[in-house]
């Protein structure tokens, strides 16, 4: 199904016109639950991935075994989802209940060693036909993300991230026979299978990377938003109370994407440089949730009458960092090393 990103509720760059040197485009993803295939844009869906090539696997030295038994994970997902499709109302049944009781006192133990080699997850499969701000190596039309489900690495103990970039038509023979963990340290590091309806938007960048006079503008309008709301009050479709801001409405989207801008709502705004000391750009941006309620004007114009369901804005299931993770590039050199943000 596809979805569509309303306009957005005021044309902010002919109040500031200085905001069209802070234009950038970027790809909302739009992910939702679905059945890909090998040879479609994904998440967590079957990859274009050649039967001969071995499948990366984490070697870093780390607890390995102690987490959730990655079929319980799915297992617990599938229960809740046809437990909400035949009731929203009532929810999970009792015999629903014994079946996620039995999956909670489960030890989740498996007899691997910190020491071995576990499969990496695989976390998206993007291709630049479907993408158009999705970039690389010239000649190579497919990103596949893979990442370690535990959240342990380096010094600040967060996920590792594996881009592979490859040319589709060099793949011929597919493997058929993913490997996958046993144990995942999260269920929120287990993303979901999704389809994507890959959607081309403008955005503008994070409020504090601005110039301090164009910032300074952009606040003194956003008090004159607020002094008429609280004055006024001013209804979103949904029925709320609801008041227009840069940040919210008219920035940065929700969501899964590529390309744009990086947000900073926790830590502000930091560097991210190459070693090649070129300043690197997000690539992916992966989020917890599709909307929230201050960020409701984003909500697709397919998903207006679903804002309230359970689990709309959570298609992915997943949560990694404190709900948002970016892999940043080199745009000088796609292959050099990338980073990640969390936030």
């Amino acid at each position: 199904m596809t979805r569509t990103t309303p306009e957005r509720p005021i044309d902010i760059e002919a109040l500031f016109p200085e905001l069209a040197g802070y234009r950038r485009t970027s790809t909302r993803l739009h992910p939702r639950k679905g059945l890909p295939k090998p040879q479609d844009s994904s998440v967590a869906g079957p990859f274009l991935w050649p039967a001969d090539e071995p499948w990366p696997v984490c070697t870093a030295v780390h607890e390995k075994g102690r987490g959730q038994r990655l079929t319980d994970v799915r297992l617990r997902r599938r229960v809740l989802d046809e437990a909400w499709r035949r009731d929203p109302r009532q929810g999970p049944s009792e015999a629903d209940r014994e079946i996620l009781d039995g999956i909670e006192r489960e030890a989740h133990v498996q007899e691997i060693r910190d020491t071995d080699p576990v499969p990496l997850l695989a976390a998206a499969q993007l291709f630049v036909r479907d993408i158009p701000d999705l970039t690389g190596p010239e000649g190579y039309d497919l990103l596949q993300v893979l990442w370690c489900p535990f959240e342990v690495h380096g010094p600040e103990r967060t996920m590792d991230v594996v881009l592979k970039w490859r040319r589709s038509q060099d793949v011929t023979e597919i493997l058929t026979d993913i490997p996958e963990p046993i144990v995942v340290g999260r269920a929120e590091c287990v993303p979901n299978i999704c389809v994507l309806d890959p959607e081309q938007i403008v955005e503008h960048e994070y409020v504090e990377l601005l110039s301090d006079e164009l910032r300074e503008g952009i606040e003194a309008w956003e008090e004159e938003i607020l002094d008429a709301a609280e004055e006024n009050g001013t209804e979103y479709p949904a029925g709320e109370e609801y008041e227009l801001s840069y940040q919210g409405d008219l920035s940065i989207p929700p969501g899964w994407k590529v390309g744009g801008f990086a947000a900073w709502p926790l830590t502000g705004p930091a560097a991210v440089d190459c070693a090649c000391g070129s300043p690197m750009r997000p690539l992916l941006t992966v989020h917890d949730r599709e909307w929230d309620n201050g960020s409701l004007s984003w909500v697709p114009l397919e998903d207006r009458g679903t804002i309230r369901t359970m689990g709309a804005n959570t298609p992915t299931g997943v949560y990694v960092g404190r709900g948002l993770m970016r892999v940043f590039t080199c745009p000088a050199d796609p292959t050099h090393p990338h980073r990640l943000g969390f936030q």
